[in-house]
């Protein structure tokens, strides 16, 4: 992994190493708590489709918070507004661990909501901050690359203390990653001074002119399209497998396995997509999930299944650095403070339709379903890959 950062002069030595190594540490907690949020929640309610519906409800949540929360990100430091964030996620996770109370639990789940929206749109704009526009693209390679080893690491790690210790103490040791990853963050002393004074305050009006141009609404498709096979992926099939008697410690081994070609290929293939432009890279990508998906219906042995769902992240390593990539790329400037924080509502509006639609579905039809379901999401995405102008 150095050797990318050799390869980039001046800022990947400062910037962009230092923000690699945040974005690791940080996500390497963030997948403890992935790893057995699904199997948490269903310890409270022991089912499958209401785990979906409280899952829809906190996104719900998430997607009104990304507008009302845009002056905030406007007129405050970036840097603080991180760091803020991660100490306050802090307690949560620990209160977690001890809780055995449903409404508690439910109380500290729209609290941790919020602060994803700050956490998640402040280290955004940090790098796209920090980044040239003609050097978004790799630095966002280089920042997944990274991201993703914890995605690779830490559901094998969380999986074996759910399964040894149980799942109270996974949100213990993500406490500790997260109080390590703050203490990084201080220590390395980024600094992003971009304040805006003039702040755009209506939520109506931000919702509106977002989605007023045609080439942003197209960004937030595509983006979408990624969140919502993550959705199958760190939601849906955890419990697919504990159902299926494999137990805690196969869905860390599962997880595992499905960030490894993104580890082995994102960089690279965003180099392609430098080379060669965005809009390929996703009319491919999009078509070997949706491919694979589609495939995974008429299969019957799991371990078959999860080996091509594996396969797949082939095809995500492929979407998902040029994703944010190309938002960035498409913004006039001074934009970002605006409209990041209203596109990362895809992660939420994807997300709560992924989630709604296969809970519905898994009411009166069998989990395999939900692989056709997917398939047609991704193929949908391959149809507006092909509307979209092409950015090198």
């Amino acid at each position: 992994m150095g050797v990318l950062l050799k390869k980039r002069e001046g800022f990947a030595l400062s910037g962009i190493a230092k923000l690699s190594l945040i974005g690791f540490v940080v996500s390497f907690s963030a997948a403890f708590i992935n790893t057995i949020w699904a199997v948490y929640i269903d310890s409270f309610v022991n089912s499958t489709v209401i785990v979906g519906f409280i899952s829809a409800f906190l996104t719900f949540i998430s997607f009104i918070s990304y507008f009302i929360f845009i002056p905030l990100i406007e007129k405050n430091d970036k840097v603080k507004i991180f760091s803020y964030s991660l100490i306050l996620l802090i307690p949560i996770y620990i209160l977690f661990a001890v809780n055995k109370n449903f409404y508690l639990f439910f109380v500290l789940s729209l609290i941790m909501t919020v602060l994803y929206t700050f956490r998640i749109t402040s280290f955004g704009i940090i790098v796209k901050d920090k980044s040239k526009k003609s050097e978004l693209i790799g630095n966002h390679g280089i920042l997944y690359s990274f991201i993703n080893i914890s995605w690779v690491v830490g559901p094998l790690i969380a999986g074996y203390i759910a399964s040894i210790l149980g799942v109270s103490y996974v949100f213990i040791f993500s406490a500790l990653i997260l109080f390590f990853g703050f203490f990084i963050f201080r220590f390395v002393r980024i600094r992003d001074g971009h304040i805006k004074k003039n702040l755009d305050t209506g939520i109506l009006r931000n919702f509106f002119d977002f989605f007023r141009d045609r080439d942003r609404v197209f960004a937030y498709l595509l983006g979408g399209g990624v969140v919502m096979w993550f959705i199958l992926i760190y939601l849906f099939m955890p419990l697919f497998i504990i159902r299926s008697g494999l137990g805690d410690l196969s869905v860390g081994y599962f997880l595992f396995f499905i960030s490894v070609p993104l580890i082995l290929t994102e960089y690279k293939l965003s180099k392609l997509t430098e080379k060669y432009g965005s809009k390929k890279m996703f009319i491919l990508g999009f078509l070997v999930i949706s491919i694979i998906s589609i495939i995974c219906f008429f299969i019957t042995d799991i371990y078959l299944i999860l080996f091509l769902l594996i396969l797949a992240s082939f095809g995500v390593a492929m979407l998902e650095p040029t994703t944010e990539a190309y938002f960035f790329n498409i913004l006039r400037d001074g934009g970002a403070s605006r409209f990041y924080g209203p596109y990362n509502t895809r992660i939420d509006s994807f997300g709560l339709i992924a989630r709604i639609l296969a809970s519905l579905i898994l009411i009166f039809l069998p989990f395999k379903f939900l692989f056709i379901l997917f398939g047609i999401f991704m193929l949908v995405m391959v149809f507006f890959a092909f509307m979209i102008k092409d950015v090198h």
